[in-house]
């Protein structure tokens, strides 16, 4: 039975698709829309055309779900590779749409056996990688907005940026909102103070009179009256949103760190010493539930961009970053390792060989990162939490130092 494979390029608007047989003649090229009629006749087409797998440049979205939903092999290419492929097929430089697909579809046809395809992940994971991900989106863009509500303020009311800690606190962005201005906090006093850090709840260590000091002590700016008025303007518009986003990124962590706790996976990750529920959830999101996916812990540790890569020919050999890898889950790791340090003797015990070796506390975290990934793999497969007693190298490690 002939054998037909796609080749989908895909774009915001419309995906450019081509079906080759297996001798790589062109059996047919289209285009669909990127919304529900679209992919719904793109998957009647792919199906009509009796396509045995696709091949994208993405592994994840709403193309891939459609996909994988209407029972097509989905498999994910990266565009690094399809780009040192052009050569093989075109001298030129020029680039399109469908010879893009055409590309795809052809690469599947020739090297499909060295792609893995993807695996259609549970309901659970996928809601649980859109939280994730969508929450960390949210915290950076919080960060910048936090950022330039602190430069803003620095350019007119220094003090009201190094009263409170952080900047994007509620309890800052509440004292921004009620005095926006300097002249508006010049009747501030230590019993208004007071009033108001426990109206708002002040968990800090700072009397009110430490606090109007830092208010006070910090730089004057000489500034027109207009301006300081439209500048605190500005300043009181950037905490309203702040506060907005800071209240909605923390029931986005309740509700995340509820769905991890429930599951029977993300019980095995939090297990590991200093895992945390949100970083335990930013690691499961990543990896998933489908342990086919990452049959040996090599391929995890490359996943996580934790394993370097070595260039080696003739007499001269070189040892590089990883670039390539799941930024996510490398964020997520090298986190859980350096909170391990902490909690783990063994943990801070490669962490300190490392440093010895005369690497720098990046490198170091990262080597402690694919030293956990062995041991989270192998629980992880075989469906069982974390026990220091069953970490051969830990328990080494503490028989040796008497621990």
């Amino acid at each position: 039975m002939t054998k037909y494979f796609a080749g989908l390029d895909w774009a915001s608007r419309t995906h450019a698709v081509c079906v080759v047989d297996e001798r790589g003649t062109v059996r047919c090229e289209f285009e669909v829309s990127h919304d529900a009629a679209g992919l719904a006749e793109l998957c009647r087409r792919l199906k009509a055309a009796r396509v045995t797998a696709v091949a994208i440049e993405r592994p994840s979205g709403l193309v891939v779900d459609a996909l994988l939903e209407a029972g097509l092999q989905v498999v994910p290419i990266h565009p690094n590779v399809v780009k040192a492929t052009r050569p093989r097929y075109r001298s030129h430089g020029g680039k399109s749409d469908a010879t893009d697909a055409y590309l795809l579809a052809d690469l599947l046809r020739t090297d499909g056996h060295r792609f893995k395809p993807l695996a259609p992940q549970s309901d659970e994971i996928r809601t649980l990688r859109a939280l994730v991900r969508g929450r960390d989106d949210l915290v950076a863009t919080r960060v910048q907005l936090a950022n330039q509500l602190r430069e803003l303020l620095q350019s007119f009311w220094p003090g009201a940026a190094e009263v409170f800690a952080d900047v994007d606190s509620p309890i800052a962005l509440a004292f921004i909102q009620r005095y926006p201005t300097p002249e508006s906090a010049s009747r501030l006093g230590p019993k208004r103070m007071a009033a108001f850090c426990a109206q708002h709840a002040y968990s800090g260590r700072r009397a009110p009179e430490e606090l109007l000091q830092r208010l006070h002590q910090a730089a004057a700016v000489a500034l027109g009256e207009l301006e300081i008025e439209a500048k605190g303007e500005l300043a009181c518009s950037l905490a309203r949103v702040l506060e907005r986003l800071v209240e909605q990124i923390r029931l986005l962590t309740s509700r995340i760190e509820h769905a991890v706790a429930s599951s029977e996976d993300g019980q095995i990750i939090m297990s590991f010493p200093r895992a945390g529920r949100i970083c335990a959830a930013q690691i499961l999101a990543e990896i998933g539930s489908v342990r086919e996916r990452f049959d040996n812990v090599e391929r995890l540790t490359a996943e996580a961009g934790v394993t370097p890569i070595t260039y080696e020919s003739g007499k001269s050999k070189a040892v590089a970053f990883r670039w390539a890898c799941n930024h996510r889950l490398r964020a997520a790791i090298t986190c859980l390792a350096d909170n391990s340090r902490h909690a783990s003797a063994w943990a801070a015990q490669v962490y300190q060989k490392a440093r010895a070796r005369g690497c720098d506390h990046p490198h170091a975290i990262r080597i402690l990162a694919r030293a956990w990934l062995r041991v989270i793999w192998r629980a992880w497969q075989n469906h069982q939490p974390y026990d220091v007693q069953r970490h051969t190298a830990a328990m080494l490690h503490l028989a040796a130092t008497g621990g």
